[in-house]
């Protein structure tokens, strides 16, 4: 099976979502959340995920994440990813109470197409502060893809999905792969050895994954939304295909915003203040695009 028709696959029976210019989404991908140890490339920005989850949870945004939320490769117990950011799977726990959290699976967390583990996994969370169980999300559902349409124009609409589909090592042979990095690379990475089939990680991948990933939106004439590569993109001279970057670049967290029908890329980084204090901004990296 061609990389173009296992793209096609993965839209086949896609959740569909409203698009309408009232609708807000905020759209987050390869967060790659961790057990907050050295392999954990997402913990230096926690806090940086925590404010920005705030300021859309507070502004009335609906949450996507494309994929790759957690390091299920590299660790094999949830649990405790779950208890190192339990602040954030409780904000998570707020955007779901209110129907706004989606949440869809890449290749890193590719046990969450199985049903049962997320049923099973997802129900509740383990609370430190008062040592019991809460109930985190119930029900909960993983997607391979999503699509927003317009209601006013079917014609109009995003796709949504997290992009490893145009590797064939990364879906389906994916085992082989989950095996390489928990037992190959992970240890190497403490070296300073990369693994070389990443496509966050090596050039020639990433940019083949990319090319990939914009021929098939091309030639579907989809505009497509993908992670996988952790190269964020959003520019009108590639109206098509589209990147939401990562929650793990060394000094800041990329997402698109949407409203009002508009894309907007944008990252979260820290800056200082003239009288040396810290401080968490929202910057606009591209011009937005209208769809």
């Amino acid at each position: 099976m061609s990389a173009h028709h296992r793209m096609d696959k993965a839209f086949k029976d896609a959740l569909e979502l409203p698009l309408l210019p009232n609708t807000k989404y905020v759209i987050m991908s390869d967060c790659h959340r961790g057990v907050g140890n050295k392999n954990d490339n997402f913990f230096k920005n926690k806090n940086l995920c925590f404010v920005a989850l705030k300021y859309y949870y507070q502004n009335q945004f609906t949450y996507i994440e494309l994929g790759d939320g957690e390091e299920l490769w590299e660790n094999k117990d949830l649990e405790s990813i779950q208890n190192t950011y339990h602040d954030i799977y409780r904000l998570f726990s707020k955007f779901h109470e209110t129907h706004r959290f989606y949440m869809l699976y890449g290749n890193h967390d590719i046990a969450k197409h199985n049903k049962n583990y997320v049923r099973k996994k997802y129900a509740r969370l383990y609370c430190t502060d008062t040592t019991k169980n809460k109930e985190l999300f119930q029900p909960l559902s993983c997607h391979e893809s999503i699509i927003l349409r317009a209601t006013s124009n079917p014609e109009k609409a995003l796709y949504l999905t997290h992009g490893h589909q145009v590797s064939l090592l990364n879906s389906t042979f994916w085992p082989l792969a989950q095996f390489l990095v928990r037992y190959l690379w992970k240890p190497l990475e403490h070296f300073g050895i990369t693994d070389p089939t990443s496509a966050a990680k090596n050039y020639y991948i990433r940019t083949d994954t990319e090319k990939k990933l914009n021929a098939w939106a091309t030639d579907t004439k989809h505009i497509l939304i993908a992670g996988h590569t952790h190269r964020p993109l959003l520019t009108s001279k590639s109206p098509y295909y589209c990147n939401a970057g990562s929650l793990i670049h060394p000094n800041c967290i990329t997402c698109i915003e949407i409203e009002n029908t508009t894309l907007t890329l944008v990252k979260w980084c820290m800056r200082t203040q003239t009288n040396g204090r810290l401080y968490l901004q929202r910057e606009i990296i591209s011009k937005p695009v209208s769809i």
